[in-house]
């Protein structure tokens, strides 16, 4: 347990993504099994453990400490498991620590019934250091700035191995990944992907800067719709959807699901929801759908998912990814003919007669729910990862707009001392300050300081862990729509916004509307 916490400890102050990748590598590669597949399965999110709770941890440490204590504690440092590494009375130092091993097995016999116990003594056996990478590991929020495809290239660059193999014989293996280990050192044959739908690696597309350098002739052309990148794959009698980072996302989308056809499948495509009108609905909607592990009947009902199809990477057993993109167009469009047209529909071409008209076509597109254009060559196989030359993307430029800070909190993991949390209003009709967003990246380490000192220096009031400030500094914050937002006060709210400059040289007064913004959004 101790060097699961020594690496947890060490992602969460680790600048770069670089440096990321050698720790997890190197704990990895010295660490014994399974400890070290049980901290690859939690990076990964790999480990269900259902009887903790936050709120289990807080009440086991408020009935050892003082309440009030914990609380005033927890507000100032912002981190659930940091504060109770912090607080817990130290337990009988001739206790030895859990392995890794030994606190999952005890977390994952926990019932809801044992749990407070299994916990307690748990704490009791660690150092502080333990203590934060047990309830990190305990409620499943690590926060340490390494996700799961981080993890898994991490694995696959300190082995010598490639991401996209790793990838794609991810979902057939189970914690503490023995066979996946054996494989890298050389001790086993390479696992096979499991049976049943298994996850194939997606082809990405480079950001397009020169588009007059291109042979328009030699590409396909077609809209980037404005939802999530997905894998619809049935096999074997499974159907299940991924994730654009590989993640099962099955359980959040039952209604598309189900409407795979049994015989073997693999599509590649946009999730959207279908508005009332028979088009897409625009990402607001689909925010409701995502991370909803068990959507309701009426979250069903009103916001229906279908699958906007872009590729046939697979049909009837046969893997057709080194096909050209025009072969494994034609069989997508008879593919696309049996299946259910309110669940699947096929991703409409562009005709693109002259650059002029490319450009014309990426600045004024004929719905809001589209991005920009993409392009790919027409004898481009499916190849995972990004690919120089075979698939382009030329996004809309974002939308900017001068808004008014509002609110502020503090962060997580290496931010969690910082003010980092930033919502932001524009000026309503009635000439008062009304919120239309919240970001939290786009600004330098060096802004991250200046902004904070600033919400300190400008505190008017607080709430909790917010903290109002003085309606006195103005943000320029870039975003790629405007959407309808019934949570907001202003009745919109910006479609990802992030921080693109502070406008200390503009007076609040001067700050964008309500009614200026919402007239951005693109019919």
């Amino acid at each position: 347990m101790q060097r699961f916490a020594a690496l947890l400890d060490s992602l969460s102050t680790a600048p770069a993504r670089s440096a990321k990748l050698r720790l997890i590598g190197e704990h990895l590669a010295t660490t014994p099994d399974p400890d070290r597949g049980l901290a690859l399965a939690a990076l990964t999110d790999g480990l269900a453990l259902p009887a903790v709770k936050p709120a289990l941890i807080r009440a086991l440490v408020e009935a050892r400490v003082d309440p009030v204590l914990f609380r005033l504690s927890h507000d100032y440092v912002g981190d659930l498991a940091e504060t109770v590494s912090l607080l817990w009375p130290a337990g009988d130092p001739g206790h030895h620590p859990p392995t890794l091993a030994e606190a999952v097995a005890a977390l994952r016999g926990a019932t809801r019934a044992s749990a407070p116990a299994v916990v307690s003594g748990l704490l009791d056996r660690l150092d502080p250091s333990g203590r934060f990478a047990l309830v990190k590991l305990a409620t499943g929020a690590l926060r340490v700035g390494a996700g799961a495809r981080l993890a898994r290239v991490a694995f696959a660059e300190r082995f010598g191995l490639e991401v996209a193999e790793v990838e794609e014989v991810w979902h057939g293996q189970e914690p503490p990944y023995q066979a996946l280990f054996a494989w890298a050192e050389g001790r086993g044959p390479r696992p096979a992907p499991g049976e049943g739908a298994s996850f194939r690696p997606f082809m990405l597309a480079h950001p397009l800067e020169a588009p007059e350098a291109l042979d328009l002739a030699a590409h396909a052309f077609e809209w980037k719709w404005d939802g999530i990148r997905a894998q619809a794959v049935s096999a074997g009698g499974a159907r299940r959807l991924f994730s654009r980072d590989g993640n099962d996302i099955s359980a959040a989308f039952p209604d598309l699901v189900a409407a795979l056809p049994d015989a073997p499948l693999a599509l590649d495509g946009e999730l959207l929801v279908r508005g009332s009108d028979g088009a897409p609905a625009g990402f607001h909607a689909l925010q409701q759908r995502l991370n909803r592990k068990a959507p309701d009947a009426r979250l069903l009902r009103e916001a229906p998912v279908f699958l906007r199809a872009y590729d046939l990477l697979a049909e009837g057993g046969e893997d057709l990814r080194l096909l050209p993109w025009e072969a494994r167009r034609a069989r997508l469009e008879r593919v696309m003919a049996a299946l259910p047209p309110d669940r699947f529909d096929l991703s409409p071409l562009v005709a693109i007669a002259d650059h002029g008209a490319l450009a014309e076509a990426r600045a004024r597109p004929p719905h809001a729910s589209i991005e920009g254009l993409m392009l790919k060559r027409r004898d481009s196989p499916y190849v995972a990862g990004r690919v120089t030359g075979l698939w382009w993307k030329w996004k809309k430029a974002p939308l900017t707009a001068d808004c008014v800070l509002l609110y502020a909190q503090r962060g997580h993991g290496k931010r969690s001392s910082f003010y980092s949390d930033f919502t932001f209003g524009a000026w309503g009709p009635d000439g008062t300050l009304l919120p239309v967003g919240k970001a939290y990246f786009g600004f330098t380490d060096e802004e991250l300081k200046w902004l904070d000192r600033w919400v300190r220096d400008h505190t008017v009031a607080r709430f909790g862990p917010v903290r109002e400030v003085e309606k006195a500094l103005v943000l320029e914050v870039a975003f790629e729509g405007v959407a309808p937002s019934a949570r907001h006060k202003s009745g919109i709210a910006l479609r990802f916004p992030r921080i693109a400059r502070i406008r200390t040289d503009k007076p609040a007064h001067e700050a964008d509307t309500v009614a200026a913004i919402a007239a951005l959004a693109r019919p």
